[in-house]
């Protein structure tokens, strides 16, 4: 096992499968944060019930630490003999169909920029300022007036806008990619594969990008 792991093949597969992974979470995540558009209740109420099932969250935070360490290691080590095997960069880069995209291209650029992303996301939300609010008798977690907090700085917003699309751009690539480590990238299907990738980045970083933009837009209305 710990040979196939060491193998290339196997960091190619243990890529695709932290990035599934990563890719499911992030659907959920921003579905159920969209409800931040919704009402602050109704936020905090989704909140809470997800901090509140211990085994859910613990398991969870486990698997995702887990996938998110697999894939950056596999990453530098792919990237690294990516590298040598091509023993030097081309003269000139190819145009048309053989031209790598910006997401393909740049996939270890923007990959650094979503890690820092991530860490400093939970710098300010996780473990950030704790407010409390009462909602239906219960009391809990304020992660709305935080968010709202957070969303009314200009700065932030901006941030959050040039890490979320740069989200969309790795999730573009990614889910081609998950494919292709499980060897499942049928050329039959490539087209339906990277329609379908760039859909779900749309999707995924399009719901994000709502969220700073909605807080922003309703909170400088409201002042």
């Amino acid at each position: 096992m710990l040979s196939f792991i060491q193998s290339t093949v196997g960091k190619k597969y243990l890529m695709g499968l932290s990035g599934l992974i990563w890719a499911g979470f992030i659907f959920g995540h921003m579905a159920g944060n969209m409800l931040i558009l919704v009402s602050p209740d109704a936020y905090n109420v989704y909140g809470h019930a997800i901090v509140s099932n211990k085994i859910l969250l613990y398991g969870t935070e486990i698997a995702l630490v887990g996938a998110l360490v697999a894939h950056v290691i596999c990453a530098i080590f792919l990237t690294k003999q990516n590298r040598e095997s091509r023993g030097h960069r081309y003269a000139m880069n190819p145009n048309g169909q053989k031209a790598a995209s910006f997401a393909s291209e740049w996939m270890a650029i923007h990959g650094s920029v979503i890690l820092v992303f991530i860490i400093l996301h939970l710098v300010t939300f996780k473990y950030g300022p704790h407010y409390e609010t009462t909602v239906d008798g219960v009391v809990m977690r304020d992660l709305a007036k935080l968010i709202i907090e957070v969303f009314s700085q200009p700065m932030a917003v901006l941030w959050y806008l040039v890490a979320l699309v740069l989200l969309g751009f790795h999730l573009t690539h990614g889910v081609r990619s998950i494919f292709q480590s499980f060897g499942l990238l049928h050329p039959a299907y490539q087209p339906i594969i990277r329609r379908a990738g760039a859909i779900y980045a749309v999707v995924v970083a399009g719901g994000f990008i709502s969220q700073p933009v909605f807080v922003f837009l309703t909170r400088a209305v409201a002042a």
